[in-house]
């Protein structure tokens, strides 16, 4: 006799999603009324002037053909070309540093140099995983971290959700409060048409505040199983996880070159900001030190040639001139840890490989801003968003931007998926509710990086649980209380952020 087994109900991939959403958008274009709004000289819609057009109904053709003008362009639409070879680039970028092990091992002298001040080493990894969350969205890269860390907890009289912990909730809160991590804030930025400075002050704050919060939560919780063992929500398998989880003994320590790739690590992400702030509108100045730099550098003979003059100074800088510069860097770590040149092509290009996804992404959400505009669509819903918004105060309707993007974060977990799929709807909601799109997008990142903290459709966290041995539910239950009092401080600094 056969045993029948009752399939899973499998949650679709993002490229799915997006793709069903895209058709659901060409269907509406039959059903909703085709509209417009007058454009102002910059191009964007006037308040008050909408009226409806004839309609522009879209077909198979128009689905099927909209992620490729999705990347492309098309008359009405920007193509997310830019955003795509951007994410590609650094994708490049982070598979160089991978190769010189760099973060890996410092972040393993770390640990073993601070082995006996376990609760200091806690703040100190969290700080550097928040780090990594809010400035280049660090994710999966985290996965290599946990074998190195679990079996360390374990060995000092704490428990493998310690150290899951100090991970995922670190890195996870720096993406929560994203800064200028290019798949968060870069991706929404480019579709919201803003810097991704915009907002960058109050985004430094969530990053402050969450991971104080994170940290002294994660760090207390240590020190009660350190003080008892059955305090430790997995007590059942702690002694099991002793043998499971051995320490290792030859964690290296990092070479000269190593810190060296460091270094250019960071600075590389210090001269991103550096160029990406518009100093020249937040210091109210017509001429930056910035611009006399550049102009300095372009007037002197050769080396204003050998420059190029087709580059920008500091505080100019968009797309492709981080793009450019993430390039150099690789180049530049490349030939500090003496990476042959047929190796750092194939592992640049392999990085770029791990990102493909994330960049043909940006894509496919972008197609669906392609059949809205075609069809027609997009002023009638954002007239609706007018009317139906014209009675909201700043702070309600960020609190509505905010609890939005919570389901959304489950439907698509992919953070530039979202940003891609939404922000050109919601940014110019924000407009006419007189929410700057700074706010819009803070809300959506905030929204997202709660979500992805517990969400089973991510990868790191089911792959961190997987590795460390522990059931989802427990996860769950170690987190909520985080979760409840970031979710509460997120409404009441995104309603003060509201205000300003």
């Amino acid at each position: 006799m056969e045993e029948t087994t009752k399939k899973k109900f499998k949650m679709p991939n993002s490229f799915t999603i997006l793709f069903i959403l895209t058709a659901i958008v060409a269907v509406l274009t039959w059903i909703i009324p085709a509209g417009q709004y007058d454009l102002d000289d910059a191009g964007n819609f006037i308040q008050g002037t909408y009226h409806t057009v004839e309609s522009n109904k879209q077909g198979l053709w128009d689905l099927f053909a909209a992620p490729a003008y999705g990347m492309l362009g098309k008359e009405g639409t920007d193509g997310a070309i830019q955003v795509a070879l951007f994410i590609l680039f650094v994708g490049g970028f982070l598979g160089v540093v991978t190769e010189t092990g760099a973060i890996d091992a410092g972040i393993a002298t770390l640990i073993k140099h601070r082995k006996d001040s376990m609760n200091t080493l806690i703040w100190i990894l969290m700080a550097v995983f928040a780090l990594g969350g809010t400035s280049y969205g660090m994710a999966e890269e985290t996965i290599a971290f946990y074998p190195i860390l679990i079996p360390l907890m374990v060995s000092v009289g704490m428990d493998a959700l310690v150290a899951v912990a100090v991970v995922l909730v670190g890195s996870g809160l720096g993406v929560l409060a994203s800064t200028v991590n290019p798949f968060a804030t870069g991706v929404a930025a480019g579709m919201a048409g803003i810097s991704v400075a915009e907002g960058i002050g109050l985004r430094l704050v969530f990053l402050v505040v969450t991971y104080i919060m994170g940290a002294y939560f994660v760090s207390n919780y240590a020190k009660k199983v350190q003080a008892d063992p059955k305090n430790s929500l997995i007590y059942d398998h702690l002694e099991a996880d002793k043998e499971k989880f051995k320490v290792k003994e030859d964690i290296p320590e990092m070479s000269g070159k190593q810190k060296s790739v460091l270094w250019v690590f960071a600075l590389t992400f210090v001269i991103m900001i550096l160029g990406l702030i518009p100093w020249a509108d937040v210091l109210k100045l017509d001429h930056t030190i910035f611009d006399s730099i550049h102009e300095g550098i372009l007037n002197t003979p050769v080396l204003g040639t050998l420059v190029g003059k087709s580059s920008l100074p500091l505080g100019q800088w968009y797309l492709t001139e981080i793009t450019v510069l993430f390039f150099i860097m690789s180049i530049i770590i490349a030939g500090i840890y003496g990476i042959s040149e047929s190796r750092f092509v194939d592992v640049f290009i392999a990085g770029m490989g791990d990102l493909l996804t994330v960049a043909l992404i940006c894509a496919i959400a972008r197609g669906i801003q392609v059949v809205m505009n075609d069809g027609l669509i997009t002023a009638t819903v954002l007239h609706w968003g007018e009317v139906g918004l014209s009675g909201l105060s700043k702070g309600l309707f960020t609190v509505i931007t905010f609890l939005f993007y919570i389901p959304m974060s489950f439907l698509i977990p992919s953070t530039s998926g979202l940003a891609a799929a939404t922000m050109g709807i919601m940014a110019p909601l924000g407009d006419f509710a007189g929410v700057g799109k700074d706010i819009v997008i803070t809300a959506f990142q905030t929204a997202a990086g709660i979500v992805n903290l517990v969400t089973p459709t991510s990868g790191v966290v089911v792959g961190a649980l997987a590795i460390a041995g522990i059931e989802l539910g427990t996860w769950w239950k170690f987190v909520a209380k985080l979760i409840a009092a970031v979710f509460v401080v997120s409404i009441i600094l995104l309603v003060i952020g509201s205000m300003f």
